[in-house]
């Protein structure tokens, strides 16, 4: 596996380079391209998430906004862990702000996902547990169902996937509704993250 990581570190700097000079979508986005992304070839936690939103396009950092505080709260994580890139990959399913419709952001712009997704997952050999959050990464790899569903039967994807719900503001009405989620889900994701994130030492030493 050391040796996979190295000879893949090369290739994944190569390839992010040309994910960030993408301009495939230019001409449907409402502001320009932006594609923002975090990753290394060392990560063992995969981030699959949405799209940046507004305030991520301004920054250029993925969840820097109020989603990312949530998120971040259910792992009970720090920034500075969160933004590690030897250990934290997050790759969304659109990697540029796709705008709004009906009162909340647009859906992620599907070209991302059939042009560059498979090609940087293909160069993340240490990956050893993928956070599956919102409707979008949930559908893109497990194919339709119900996400509150998947979250409850969230053991029945470890220890490879966990199924997540969008941490957007709407998600603290969904939790007062699914008070198991803080007395069960959370609590796992907790120990399964740490668990993935503590096998980075193990997998490149």
């Amino acid at each position: 596996m050391p040796r996979e990581i190295d000879q893949n570190a090369g290739a994944l700097a190569s390839l992010i380079a040309e994910v960030r000079a993408c301009r495939v979508c230019a001409h449907a986005l409402p502001l320009d391209p932006r594609p923002i992304l975090q990753l290394s070839s060392k990560a063992t936690i995969l981030i699959a998430s949405q799209a940046p939103g507004s305030r991520a396009h301004a920054t250029g950092v993925p969840f820097s906004d109020e989603s990312g505080d949530r998120l971040r709260e259910w792992m009970q994580w720090s920034k500075e862990k969160f933004y590690d890139e030897g250990s934290v990959a997050i790759v969304p399913m659109g990697f540029c702000y796709p705008g709004r419709t009906n009162g909340g952001d647009a859906a992620p712009r599907q070209e991302c996902a059939r042009l560059w997704r498979h090609r940087l997952l293909s160069l993340l050999p240490a990956v050893r547990l993928t956070l599956l959050v919102g409707s979008y990464a949930q559908q893109h790899v497990l194919g339709p169902g119900l996400i509150t569903e998947r979250v409850r039967n969230f053991r029945d994807y470890l220890p490879d996937l966990f199924p997540l719900p969008h941490p957007s503001w709407r998600s603290r009405m969904w939790e007062r509704k699914n008070p198991w989620f803080g007395e069960d889900t959370l609590p796992a994701l907790r120990s399964a993250v740490e668990r993935a994130r503590n096998t980075q030492s193990r997998s490149i030493t």
